[in-house]
């Protein structure tokens, strides 16, 4: 595999870099010492320009070329938050504090990044300009929609966007990519049901919205399996349900609530019309009433075709073509990417991690043997965006 013989050089730096983000996780937009670290990180490697601020607590460093020509400026992206999760590794660089920690592997992509700054600060073999994007609240705050509203694209004359993540369940040293939506939309909803209350022994007195729960919950499934076209995506799953506070009371109100994924803007549109028409008559017919809040969450994440097929070759380049799957199944989470994509042209690539606990695990941690392989796709991908002038 031609993991470039610099970034090899310094794995170990790297790494150590890894792990102390790791030990010190922040949540969403409170990421104050992590952005820190990054821009103190990014002055001793000689970036030309760094801005900080941007979304609330992003970071962006600017390194041009030998030549910038071409007049060429390129996006890479990586994300800097933690969950709030407790961590159940018993690793020596643990997350320090109680209840956060690196469970996605934001900690890696982080320092893979900064690797790469490092060897393009120093070697700048490329006609054009790379800015590298330090993005906060990756994990539900939309950060990448903030930096995109504070002008990121614009202010440093971003063309095309690319990001990168790792995959549990794809072998070390491989690479997936697709054209087209890789990560789904994420949208929630709310169920309320309103009944009528009485004595549990009495339930002819009463209309019982725990049974009218129970019964939609049920109906709820077919509005995928009878309405979304079979070969198109589209997941439902209701996630919480509350009722009732004693054994021998038949409570006014219920809530449902749940999340619906989909791939394709037009399921996303159906999903949420079939919703709001199916859950008001269900209710109706049991006597209950019933009403929706259907909220949506990040966008599709979309590679465009040119782009993702670029994203391919490089990753090719460092893993050999053979190891590239450039139809990888799409997976049904989220992600903030999407909003860069919507932006700007773009790609998003998975990253082999191999066989270990998976994301969003309190056993998780980013596999060290890997960031050689993202550093050095990070660097291919800048050098062949914008080959240098002979």
């Amino acid at each position: 595999m031609p993991v470039i013989n610099r970034v090899a050089e310094f794995h170990q730096e790297i790494t150590a870099w890894r792990r102390d983000f790791h030990a010190n996780p922040e949540l969403l937009y409170d990421v104050h010492r992590t952005a820190g670290k990054v821009e103190e990180m990014l002055k001793s490697f000689g970036v030309d320009e760094i801005k900080t601020g941007l979304g609330r607590t992003g970071v962006v460093g600017i390194i041009n070329g030998r030549s910038t020509k071409s007049g060429k400026v390129i996006g890479l992206r990586a994300d800097m938050d933690a969950l709030p999760i407790t961590e159940n590794t018993g690793k020596p660089y643990a997350s320090t504090i109680p209840g956060k920690m690196h469970a996605c592997g934001h900690d890696g992509h982080t320092a893979m990044l900064l690797g790469a700054a490092k060897y393009l600060a120093e070697t700048r073999n490329f006609d054009g300009t790379v800015a590298l994007i330090f993005q906060p609240a990756e994990e539900g705050g939309g950060g990448g929609d903030a930096m995109v509203k504070d002008g990121l694209m614009e202010k440093f004359g971003i063309e095309e966007v690319y990001g990168m993540h790792n995959f549990p369940g794809i072998p070390v040293g491989e690479f997936g990519i697709r054209e087209g939506g890789i990560m789904a939309a994420t949208d929630v909803f709310s169920i309320d049901i309103e009944g009528v209350g009485g004595h549990a022994a009495l339930p002819h007195l009463a209309v019982d919205p725990i049974v009218t729960a129970a019964q939609m919950i049920s109906g709820l499934q077919t509005l995928v399996s009878r309405n979304v076209d079979p070969v198109k995506s589209a997941v439902l799953s209701v996630t919480v349900i509350k009722a009732g506070e004693a054994n021998n009371v038949i409570p006014r109100t219920a809530k449902i609530t749940g999340t619906v994924r989909t791939l394709d803007e037009d399921v996303r549109d159906l999903m949420e019309q079939r919703l709001n028409d199916f859950v008001p008559q269900f209710a109706k017919s049991y006597g209950a009433s019933a009403s929706m809040t259907y909220r949506r969450g990040y966008p599709v994440t979309v590679n465009a075709p040119q782009q993702a097929l670029f994203a391919g070759d490089v990753a090719a380049l460092v893993a050999g073509d053979e190891r590239v799957n450039r139809n990888v199944n799409p997976t049904m989470g989220g992600e903030d990417f999407s909003y860069m994509l919507q932006a700007r042209p773009g790609a998003y690539i998975l990253v082999g991690q191999g066989d270990t606990a998976g994301l969003h695990d309190d056993k998780y941690d980013f596999n060290d043997e890997i960031i050689p392989i993202g550093v050095s796709y990070w660097i291919k991908l800048a050098e062949t965006a914008m080959p240098a002038a002979e």
